[in-house]
């Protein structure tokens, strides 16, 4: 009706009006306020997109449907309340309103929808209020200035994205009523640096806190099965972390680059280490791989350039292309396998092979040294138990 009208400065919505239609205002770019009467229900798409220069806008108690993108762009409105009357926030409702500082949600939502808040970079703080129970994909995604978030115990879903690049958040509660936290959901949230993961949730998606590279440390509750695909990937400040012996799959890339990671200890729940599981981690000193590995996977250990020693159990079969390469400082390797793993391209390419110790089952020495790639070590020690019986060393 009005859309497009650059001029337009202010507007007046007469008391017999019940629905703002799609585009009705959109892109009037020097509208500073509107009065919006109470016998409005509906607000319609796009409504005010795009009206760059509102400052203030009060939605009556009347309105029960706030459309998709209804005040997007919106770049000058500083607040908002969003009235009891409504129950769902919907698809970009408030996306890119940069000046918005503060919001209040009524306990009426209990749908905060896809981007209803995404960009909007200059908003602080949100509470949400106990009657939401989804926060959908990318609903506070880009909220750069947001340095704290209350998640309510009604909520039960996080979507994708939810918080992604929140970069000034610093801490966030999750609710034992969550049971879904979805890919991404707090992805490049840099000052983040601590989380707390409730046991109700059985799995941290792909991508989950990735590049949250404040985190300093996280409790993964017992009641996780699978951490996805660079779930903590990126999360340079990690030190350490404690896996949990419910968790039966770490995906690919999980822990990849957490380059202040020293130590980790992977449960006997776990079968294969998958690929670039822990690649990049330059500060890992020690892991314990149990007897439960099957498979090591390919660049699981990956440029992992302060690990000295490790203990391949004889339950491992194959390690795949480059799973030690760059592992520069490992001086010692245990292989318990009483059969020499096969090997795939270049594993322990980069290791001293003259310098570093190869610790073998006695009975099996003979086959290490005929093996692929294990025959590369120069000296190679067969033991029981632990304890040296035999040196054969290549050299001399």
């Amino acid at each position: 009706a009005f859309g497009f009208c650059s001029s337009l400065t202010s507007v007046t919505i007469p008391n017999s009006v019940t629905t703002i239609e799609h585009s009705a205002f959109s892109d009037c770019s020097s509208l500073t306020s509107v009065t919006i009467p109470n016998s409005v229900t509906t607000i319609g798409d796009n409504a005010f997109d795009g009206c760059s220069s509102l400052t203030s806008v009060t939605i009556p108690n009347g309105v029960t449907t706030i459309g998709k993108s209804a005040f997007g762009f919106c770049s000058s409105l500083t607040s908002v309340t969003i009235p009891n009357s409504v129950t769902t926030i919907g698809h970009d409702t408030f996306i890119r309103c940069t000046s918005l500082t503060s919001v209040t949600i009524h306990n009426s939502v209990t749908t905060i929808g896809q981007g209803a808040f995404s960009y909007c970079s200059s908003l602080t703080s949100v509470t949400i209020p106990n009657s939401v129970t989804t926060i959908d994909t990318i609903a506070f995604y880009g909220c750069s200035s947001l340095t704290s978030v209350t998640i309510p115990n009604s909520v039960t879903t996080i979507g994708f994205g939810a918080f992604s690049d929140c970069s000034s958040l610093t801490s966030v509660t999750i609710p034992n009523s969550v049971t879904t936290i979805e890919h991404s959901a707090f992805s490049d949230c840099s000052s983040l640096t601590s989380v707390t993961i409730p046991n109700s949730v059985t799995r941290i998606n792909h991508d989950t806190f990735r590049g949250c590279s404040s985190l300093t440390s996280v409790t993964i509750p017992n009641s996780v099965t699978t951490i996805g695909e660079s779930a903590f990937k990126d999360c340079s400040s990690l030190t350490s972390v404690t896996i949990p012996n419910s968790v039966t799959t770490i995906g690919d890339g999980a822990f990849s680059y957490c380059s202040h990671l020293t130590s980790v200890t992977i449960p006997n729940s776990i079968t294969t280490i998958e690929q670039s599981a822990f690649s990049g981690c330059s500060s890992l000193t020690s892991v314990t791989i149990p007897n439960s590995v099957t498979t090591i996977g390919d660049y699981a250990f990956y440029g992992c350039s302060s690990l000295t020693s490790v203990t391949i159990p004889n339950s491992v079969k194959a390690i795949g292309d480059y799973a030690f390469n760059k592992c520069t400082s490992i001086t010692q390797i245990s292989s318990e396998a009483v059969v020499p793993p096969t090997c795939e391209s270049g594993v322990f390419t980069d290791i001293n092979k003259s310098k570093c110790k190869l610790i073998v089952p006695k009975n099996s020495l003979d086959a290490y040294k005929r093996a692929p790639q294990w025959k590369d070590f120069s000296l190679i020690e067969g033991s029981t138990t632990g304890i040296t019986n035999t040196v054969y060393n290549k050299a001399g």
